[in-house]
């Protein structure tokens, strides 16, 4: 690797923040000149995205190779803030960059006229992301997770409305009370182990006295709640689905990846300081992930079959994914984390699909079946989903727009099912496989109870919203006995069916993804490799307080 390639790790977190500052000096009502330079500014962060992945890849028959670390200031660790690229933060990057282009491109068409600052706010987010997902230091972590927080909560309530304004309200107030738990959580653990470098505490964590141990557990503890709220666990993600159902469909469909930022720190974390690189080997918070993925995906489950309205469907699906994720990292094998990676990209991707799907979709319904849908829900519980909606006709009638309406719809019902051809059966099928079987094909070992019961929740909540999608498709699109054709645009359709091509390339390419992912869990199943990219190898300083 070229010296100079380093640099890349810092571009996406510079880029962003200066493209959002520069936004922030164009005058507000010049709302082309800023989604040009928006647009052109992410797709710059999708190219460097994916010159990281492929260096992070660049040998991946060699085993986990080493991480590369970049230490800004160039100071020595672990006194640096270090950024860390290893295959799972590219990869991480890369969905990231994805998503936030197609809800870009999607939001031209209108949403980012309906509120002041929108570019601004997306590009601050996605700086905050991309810290997230390259820090190397809890700290750190802290104050990019707190500048995502921070623009998700403009963004949420972009477009305002009495629903939105609500359900922003709420998110705010349970994501400042994270925050807080993240804080407290953090100072506990810098008090008792001296540091918070993720490969310096990995390395100090067998030295902290035995009469700091419980303390440095509870902060872990705390920590971990803080994540666990963002991931959505049962019974900590009551404001997600009325939050994702208020907001902007473009602002949705990137609020799918923030849920993941939980379970990447998490997975991270948890294989990091209590893998078999430490003492504790057990997995410290492995079985409370276990049946909390496990608790999660059943009530997402039964909250998929109980939704009518297509925005709380679609709530539910990143419900279920969260805990599918989350029970994977419990599990701790590599096989089912290398499963569990393939399926975090898959359902990503769909479900942000659905999002921006959604609105185009209920332009072809009746204007009262929003009213029809919500109350079904709750009596009166809630507002009328139809106050998201400008007045002014969006698009122009295309005879064809309700087909290829119809089609993505039944690639996003299959997508979300797990069921084949498509890239979430292939996911689907890797997770399995790796839960029954741990030592690998023709190895014969005994199968525990809890693994059977999370091998049929993922099969049962699969079938519920293959169930649930086919009601909504059916009242959708077969049902009306007036045909309404929805008036849309490129820019709004193209995301859409871009997205969904990515999910058919992922199933096509299937095998080099599992390449990618096996390599990305055998690396995180080896924490030393990424202890020694940030420390050196056999660097003795984190040894002693």
């Amino acid at each position: 690797m070229m010296e100079w390639t380093k640099h890349l790790l810092i571009v996406p977190i510079l880029l962003p923040m200066i493209t959002g500052a520069a936004l922030l000096l164009i005058d507000e009502l010049r709302h082309t000149l800023k989604a040009l330079l928006s647009v052109a500014s992410t797709v710059l962060l999708l190219l460097t995205a994916v010159a990281l992945l492929r260096m992070a890849d660049a040998a991946p028959d060699a085993g986990p190779a080493l991480s590369t670390a970049y230490a800004v200031a160039d100071w020595p660790a672990p006194f640096a803030i270090v950024l860390v690229l290893d295959r799972l933060s590219a990869l991480m990057l890369a969905l990231t960059a994805v998503l936030a282009l197609a809800s870009l491109v999607y939001s031209t068409a209108r949403w980012h006229a309906a509120g002041p600052h929108f570019h601004t706010l997306l590009q601050f987010m996605l700086m905050g992301l991309g810290g997230a997902f390259l820090t190397g230091d809890l700290f750190n972590l802290f104050v990019f997770f707190e500048v995502t927080l921070a623009a998700s909560y403009g963004l949420l309530l972009h477009g305002s409305g009495a629903f939105r304004v609500r359900a922003g309200l709420h998110y705010i107030a349970i994501n400042l009370a994270a925050s807080l738990l993240f804080l407290i959580g953090v100072s506990l653990i810098y008090g008792t182990a001296g540091t918070l470098n993720m490969a310096d505490l990995a390395v100090r964590l067998p030295a902290v006295p035995a009469e700091d141990q419980t303390l440095l557990r509870a902060g872990i503890a705390i920590l971990g709640t803080a994540f666990l709220v963002k991931a959505g666990m049962w019974p900590l993600c009551f404001w997600l689905p009325s939050a994702y159902m208020a907001a902007a469909a473009p602002v949705a469909a990137i609020f799918v990846v923030l849920t993941k930022v939980g379970t990447y720190v998490l997975l991270r974390l948890s294989l990091l300081l209590f893998g078999p690189a430490t003492v504790d080997a057990g997995g410290f918070g492995g079985t409370v992930l276990l049946w909390g993925g496990m608790a999660t995906i059943a009530f997402a489950t039964f909250g998929v079959l109980a939704s009518q309205a297509m925005g709380r469907l679609a709530g539910y699906s990143v419900l279920i994914s969260s805990g599918t994720l989350l029970a994977a990292v419990g599990i701790g094998n590599s096989a089912v984390v290398s499963g569990a990676l393939f399926y975090l990209v898959s359902s990503t991707l769909s479900v942000a699909a659905f999002f921006m799907l959604i609105e185009l979709v209920e332009r072809a319904r009746e204007p009262a079946a929003d009213v029809l849908a919500v109350t079904l829900e709750a009596y009166g519980g809630e507002a009328d989903e139809s106050e998201e909606h400008e007045d002014e006709e969006v698009g122009v009638a295309m005879p064809g727009a309700l087909a290829v309406l119809g089609i993505s719809f039944g690639c996003v019902a299959i997508l979300l099912a797990g069921l084949p051809p498509l890239s979430g059966f292939i996911a689907k099928f890797s997770m399995l496989t790796g839960m029954l079987n741990p030592g690998g094909l023709g190895a014969q070992a005994a199968i525990p109870g809890h693994i059977w019961l999370l091998v049929a929740l993922v099969i049962l909540s699969g079938l519920a919203a293959l169930i649930a999608m086919m009601r909504t498709g059916i009242r959708t699109f077969w049902a009306p006995l007036e045909v309404i054709i929805p008036r849309v645009l490129v820019v709004e359709v193209a995301p859409i069916l871009a997205l969904l091509a990515l999910c058919m390339y992922l199933a096509v390419q299937g095998g080099a993804m599992l390449s990618y992912t096996n390599a990305a869990a055998d690396a995180l199943h080896a924490p030393s490799t990424y202890i020694q990219g940030v420390m050196g190898t056999g660097q003795p300083q984190g040894a002693s307080r």
